[in-house]
């Protein structure tokens, strides 16, 4: 994967973390607007992220802005973190293990 897409999903990332958070600026209009946010956050996981991983992710990401008061959580973020920095990282200690042995 090319550089500037990641960087580009990280971005994209925060923004509909940020979108998912701003329901929080008005009173109770954070219930109603995530009726409909939270199965679009998950439709956009699922885009962004794909096979098993970008499923359970868009299950969590449901269920993140389904619930009340744990908006806050970054889940995009988070994803997008645990695909290309810690997936990453332990993917490469693997392969250095592989061609010790």
């Amino acid at each position: 994967m090319n550089t500037e897409n990641k960087y580009l999903k990280l971005l994209l990332g925060i923004i509909f973390d940020l979108i998912g958070y701003a329901s929080f600026v008005v009173p109770w209009f954070a219930e109603v607007t995530d009726i409909v946010w939270a199965p679009a956050s998950a439709y956009l996981m699922t885009r962004m992220y794909k096979g098993k991983k970008g499923k359970i992710a868009a299950a969590i990401s449901f269920i993140e802005e389904a619930l009340p008061w744990v908006d806050v959580i970054p889940t995009f973020t988070l994803m997008w973190f645990y695909t290309y920095v810690f997936t990453s990282k332990n993917k490469k200690d693997i392969d250095k293990t592989t061609i010790e042995v």
